[in-house]
């Protein structure tokens, strides 16, 4: 991996889509142990998956990664923890106070 040039490779996952009153979630996990770091692009291979409400649904799929060039991940790093502070304005608590 250079400074401003990509790599990509291929990775065998699963995906799993929750369509549930408990949990509404999608999250893919790779086989063959691959770590995602900052900076890099995940796509799914295939057509798109749509869970019925009530049911949670498993796939074995290709996943294609995207990975950051140096420049890239020092970018991310750098400007992430301003990212994340732009969540820390809201709340998701029931209770509401003025």
């Amino acid at each position: 991996m250079g400074l401003i040039t990509k790599e990509v490779e291929r990775a065998p996952c699963t995906v799993e889509i929750s369509h549930r009153f408990e949990s509404l979630h999608a999250h893919v996990r790779f086989s063959n142990g691959v770590t995602v770091n900052p900076g890099d692009e995940v796509q799914v291979q295939g057509p798109e998956i749509m869970a019925p409400f009530g049911e949670v649904i498993r796939e074995e799929r290709e996943a294609v990664i995207f990975r950051a060039s140096a420049l890239e991940r020092f970018w991310t790093r750098w400007t992430g923890d301003l990212e994340v502070m732009e969540l820390c304005e809201f709340s998701f608590s029931e209770e509401v106070t003025l």
